[in-house]
């Protein structure tokens, strides 16, 4: 019998997924995206990284439907392909929503720092080029503080909050998306430049930017809904959060001309005051990329402290991860072990912002090969097995979607152009195995 208390409806899981996929770098990045690879490029990039993310979240879609059971990916893995795989699998699926977590507490006060000035006080030390202040300190560790007692409380109030920040920012995007130039959109962006160079550092960074629909199989014991929905709404949240980014990304190409983009701090802000002719429309934009790091955040806690749960609940890593808390019925240890990294990120100031979406891109594709593999596996394996969201074509989209992700894992290897920055972003991931591996070691060895 589960320990998880079935509470999440259709509109709880698209929230859920979308909230999490979307978050904050639609605000923040647009500008840079636009300037490394043109509109047109940035636009491409994303609908090319959209269309491998869509693939793999059929196969998502599928194991979702035949096992409904906390954790995802690690359930897939271990029924496929065994013991060592599913570790490795999940604890690559628990590296990136933890470095998303941690992300979340550190953007957050440089989010606001554009919205209140006065944040940037008391320097405490400098990371990188970027100072850390104690003001952006105290904003990150007091929300992590909030984020985690919001999940503790129980995953009905958890997505009770996360349908009223999604609901909050989808509207003001949609306020932006109708005032944009759109009569001009096809020759501004067929005739502005395309860098290929940009559109692959840009499309590397996709697969970051669209995890969180995996939150729906992580979450799927708590969902009270047929298995073939589960599927379907998983497939529906890439497809909206996809065309979301691809739309702001326009948008915002058009509003502003070049010499504008190039000195914005924050484009979409400025393209929101720009369409609406009045800066207040700016500082609204910004509350709505302050809801977005909040949504993703909450998501993240979610998704991420299931995946500590299974983990835990199989022996993979030790027991105390597993416990439950007798009134709320979430996995309370692994959701404080996430506020506790989350509470201390902000000391790192945000220099490790671009480090940490990179370092968690590559986690998370690792995690899409294994369970690819897993999809294909079950489908030699056990083909008769009931499958209440089948996907078409299955072995060879299972092939395709295989070959598509090896293809977007080699961007993040030295030699491309978009590879992952030594020391930075590999030390992050090579902390993240050495943790893994003294887990692992230390469990096995029981």
């Amino acid at each position: 019998m589960s320990n998880f208390s079935k509470s999440l409806l259709s509109k709880d899981v698209i929230a859920l997924a979308c909230g999490a996929m979307i978050g904050w770098s639609w605000v923040l990045l647009t500008g840079e995206w636009i300037l490394r690879a043109g509109i047109a490029g940035a636009a491409l990039a994303f609908i090319a990284g959209s269309f491998v993310v869509m693939l793999i979240g059929l196969t998502y879609a599928e194991l979702a439907s035949m096992m409904p059971k906390v954790g995802g990916e690690h359930q897939y893995t271990l029924r496929a392909l065994g013991y060592t795989p599913s570790f490795l699998a999940s604890w690559a699926v628990v590296t990136a929503y933890v470095t998303v977590c941690v992300f979340e507490a550190a953007a957050l006060p440089t989010a606001l720092e554009y919205l209140f000035p006065q944040l940037r006080t008391g320097l405490m030390w400098t990371v990188g080029d970027e100072g850390v202040y104690l003001g952006f300190v105290w904003i990150g560790c007091l929300a992590s503080v909030i984020m985690t007692w919001i999940n503790l409380r129980g995953i009905a109030f958890a997505a009770f909050i996360q349908g009223l920040i999604t609901l909050g920012f989808v509207s003001v995007g949609l306020c932006f998306l109708l005032g944009a130039p759109w009569s001009v959109a096809f020759d501004t962006t067929t005739s502005a430049p395309m860098e290929w160079a940009g559109m692959l550092s840009v499309l590397v960074m996709v697969p970051a930017l669209l995890v969180g629909f995996d939150v729906i199989p992580q979450s799927a014991e708590e969902i009270n809904l047929p298995a073939r929905r589960i599927g379907l709404l998983l497939v529906i949240s890439v497809a909206l959060a996809g065309l979301w980014y691809v739309a702001i990304t326009v948008a915002v190409g058009v509003s502003l001309p070049e010499a504008q983009l190039e000195s914005s701090r924050m484009a979409t802000a400025d393209a929101m005051a720009s369409v609406w002719g009045a800066p207040i429309w700016g500082q609204i934009m910004l509350i709505a990329g302050v809801l977005g790091i909040l949504s993703s955040w909450n998501a993240f806690i979610i998704g991420g402290s299931r995946v500590i749960y299974a983990l835990a609940e199989s022996g993979m890593i030790p027991k105390v991860f597993a416990s439950m808390h007798p009134r709320y019925q979430t996995p309370h240890v692994a959701i404080l072990s996430i506020g506790v990294l989350c509470f201390f990120a902000p000391l790192f100031g945000r220099e490790i912002l671009v480090w940490l979406v990179n370092a968690g891109s590559f986690a998370i594709v690792i995690a899409y090969l294994f369970v690819v593999v897993s999809f294909i596996a079950l489908r030699v394996k056990a083909p008769e097995q009931s499958r209440p969201f089948r996907v078409p074509f299955g072995i060879p989209l299972g092939i395709v979607t295989l070959v598509l992700t090896l293809g977007l894992l080699t961007l993040y290897l030295p030699g491309s152009p978009a590879a992952l920055l030594w020391p930075e972003e590999w030390v992050m991931v090579l902390f993240s195995i050495i943790v893994g591996a003294v887990l692992y070691r230390r469990q096995s060895s029981k």
